[in-house]
C-alpha cells in the first residue's frame, strides 16, 4: 500500500522530474486528464524538467487550505484529546522506565555518535519509544532502518549480531589464506564469493584484482614499485590537463566529480575530489581507445572507501580525510587507480567509440529476459518500454546508480571471485535484479509509470540478505544459460 501510495505520488506532484506539465492554455481552468504518452518521445514532451517548477502546486495548496480553515472541530472532542494527551505525557515522566528494554542493551560508557545519520538513528528511536504507548493496537513489527548514506561498511539490514560464531570462523580462514606463503587464489576466490569480512577485504581485493601477488614475500615490494609508478605518471601527464587536446576531458572530469555519491559528505571533500581527479585524467590519457566516460567516476568509489576503511575504524561517510598522513593517503589514491584499472581492463569495449560493449549486453539481457520470464518481456513490448532505456545504466555504472554503496561493495565481492564477474557474470546479475521487481512492473500500465519505476528502484533498505539472494538467482541463471547460450535465443 505504501508502494503504490509513493507511486502516485510522483505521478502526481508537479514539483518532481518526470511529472505532466499542466496545460495552462484551456479555458476555464478545468482539470484535464493527460494523454498517456505512449512512446519515449510523447513522454519526454510531456514532462518537466527537475528546475522547471511551476506555481500551480503552491496555488493548489494555499487555495486547499483556505478551504480547510473554513472547518471547525467540535470543541468537546478537542479538550477530550487534548486532556488524554496530557495524562499520557503525565505517566511517561512518570514512569520512564518503559523504554527501558528498548535501551538495555547498550553499555554504560556509550560511545560518541559520529555521524549524523547515526543520530538520526538514535533520535528515530528515541522517539518511537515515547510513542509507543499511544500506538499499542496499531504496532507492527518494521524492519530495522538502514539509511542510504548511513554506515557505508554496514552488512546487517536484518538486525543481526554484528560479528555471530559463523563469520568468526570465517574471519579466521581469511587470515590463514592471506598469511599463508603463497595464498591460495582458488579457495580465496571460492572463501570471498559469499562475502568478505570487513576486517580483511581491502588485502583480498589487491590479491582478487590482480593488483598483488600470491607470495607474501612480494607484496611489500610490488606495492611500493606500483605506487611509485603511478605517481610518476602523475608528474609526467597531469599538468597536460591544462593543453589544448587534454581540456575537453579535464573539464568532464571536474564537472562530473562533484555529481559522483552527492548525498555522502566524504565525495564532496575538496582534496578526495582532487584525489578522483588525478586517478580518472591519468587512466583516460594512458587508455586513449577510450578516454574519459560518465560513469567511469563511480567505478573509483567503491575501492577508494574500501582502501579507506582499512586506516579508518569509524563510518567512513563523514571522516575528514584531512586527519589522514600524506603517505596513507597516497597509497590510498595508487591502489584505487591499479585496482580500477584492472577492473576496466575487463570491460573497456563498454566505454570506447559507440560503447559495443553495452549495446551487446542490453541485447543479450533483452533475450535472456524474454526467456526466463515472457510475461514481462511482453509487458515491455506492450507499452513500447525499450530494454536500453533503463538497462544502459545498469550496464555503464554496474547497478551502482540502483543500489547503496554497501550493497556495491558486497556485490563486488562476488564479482571479483567470478571469472569475468563484472562482464559477463553481471549480465546475469541485472537479469535477477530486474524480475525481482516483475509484480511491480505489472503493476504499472502505462510508459510513464514503467519508466520511473524502473529507474527508481526502492532499494534504500537493501543489505546482504538482498543481495545474497540476488546473487543466487543470478548463479542459477547462470548455471542454465552460460554455457547453452542458444536457449535464450529465438
Amino acid at each position: 500500500m505504501a508502494a503504490e501510495s509513493g507511486r502516485q505520488f510522483w505521478k502526481r506532484s508537479a514539483k518532481l522530474p518526470g511529472s505532466f506539465i499542466k496545460d495552462r492554455s484551456k479555458a476555464g481552468g478545468l482539470p484535464m486528464k493527460s494523454k498517456k504518452a505512449s512512446s519515449f518521445h510523447e513522454f519526454a514532451r510531456s514532462t518537466s524538467d527537475a528546475w522547471d517548477i511551476g506555481d500551480d502546486e503552491d496555488e493548489d495548496f494555499s487555495s486547499s487550505s483556505s478551504s480547510s480553515s473554513l472547518q471547525t472541530l467540535n470543541s468537546k472532542v478537542a479538550k477530550a484529546t487534548a486532556a488524554q494527551v496530557l495524562e499520557n505525557h503525565s505517566k511517561l515522566r512518570a514512569k520512564p522506565e518503559r523504554c527501558q528494554p528498548a535501551l538495555g542493551d547498550l553499555p554504560t560508557n556509550c560511545k560518541v555518535i559520529k555521524s549524523s545519520s547515526e543520530a538520526q538513528l538514535s533520535r528515530s528511536s528515541e522517539e518511537a519509544c515515547v510513542r509507543s504507548p499511544l500506538q499499542k493496537q496499531q504496532s507492527l513489527p518494521l524492519r530495522p532502518l538502514i539509511p542510504l548514506v548511513a554506515r557505508i561498511s554496514d552488512q546487517n539490514a536484518s538486525g543481526a549480531p554484528p560479528m555471530t560464531v559463523r563469520e568468526k570462523t570465517r574471519l579466521e580462514k581469511f587470515r590463514q589464506l592471506l598469511s599463508s606463503h603463497n595464498t591460495d587464489l582458488d579457495e580465496l576466490r571460492k572463501c570471498s564469493w559469499p562475502g568478505v569480512p570487513r576486517e580483511v577485504r581491502p588485502v583480498t581485493w589487491r590479491l582478487l584484482s590482480g593488483y598483488l601477488p600470491a607470495n607474501s614475500e612480494r607484496r611489500k615490494l610490488t606495492l611500493q614499485r606500483k605506487r611509485e609508478e603511478y605517481f610518476g605518471f602523475i608528474q609526467q601527464y597531469y599538468d597536460s590537463r591544462n593543453e589544448e587536446h587534454h581540456q575537453d576531458t579535464y573539464r568532464q572530469i571536474h564537472i562530473d566529480i562533484p555529481r559522483t555519491n552527492p548525498l555522502i559528505p566524504l565525495f564532496q571533500q575538496p582534496l578526495v575530489q582532487e584525489i578522483f581527479e588525478r586517478i580518472l585524467f591519468i587512466w583516460a590519457i594512458r587508455h586513449p581507445a577510450s578516454g574519459y566516460v560518465q560513469g567511469i567516476n563511480d567505478l573509483v568509489t567503491p575501492f577508494f572507501v574500501v582502501f579507506l576503511s582499512e586506516h579508518v575504524e569509524e563510518d567512513v561517510e563523514n571522516f575528514d580525510v584531512t586527519n589522514l598522513s600524506q603517505d596513507v593517503l597516497r597509497s590510498i589514491e595508487a591502489d584505487s587507480f591499479w585496482c580500477m584499472s584492472k577492473l576496466l581492463d575487463g570491460i573497456q569495449d563498454n566505454y570506447t567509440f559507440a560503447q559495443p560493449g553495452i549495446q551487446k549486453k542490453v541485447k543479450a539481457l533483452e533475450e535472456l529476459v524474454s526467456r526466463i520470464d515472457e510475461q514481462v518481456h511482453n509487458h515491455f513490448r506492450k507499452y513500447e518500454v525499450e530494454y536500453l532505456q533503463f538497462a544502459f545504466r545498469w550496464m555503464n555504472n554496474l547497478l551502482m546508480r540502483e543500489l547503496p554503496l554497501r550493497c556495491t561493495i558486497r556485490l563486488w565481492d562476488t564479482y571479483q571471485s567470478e571469472p569475468e564477474g563484472f562482464s559477463h557474470f553481471h549480465l546475469y546479475v541485472c537479469a535477477a535484479f530486474l524480475i525481482k521487481w516483475r509484480k511491480e512492473i505489472l503493476d504499472e500500465e502505462d510508459f510513464q509509470g514503467l519508466l520511473m519505476l524502473l529507474q527508481n528502484l526502492p532499494t534504500i533498505h537493501w543489505g546482504n540478505e538482498e543481495i545474497g539472494l540476488l546473487l543466487a538467482e543470478a548463479y542459477r541463471l547462470k548455471y542454465m544459460f552460460a554455457d547453452a547460450p542458444n536457449h535464450y535465443r529465438r
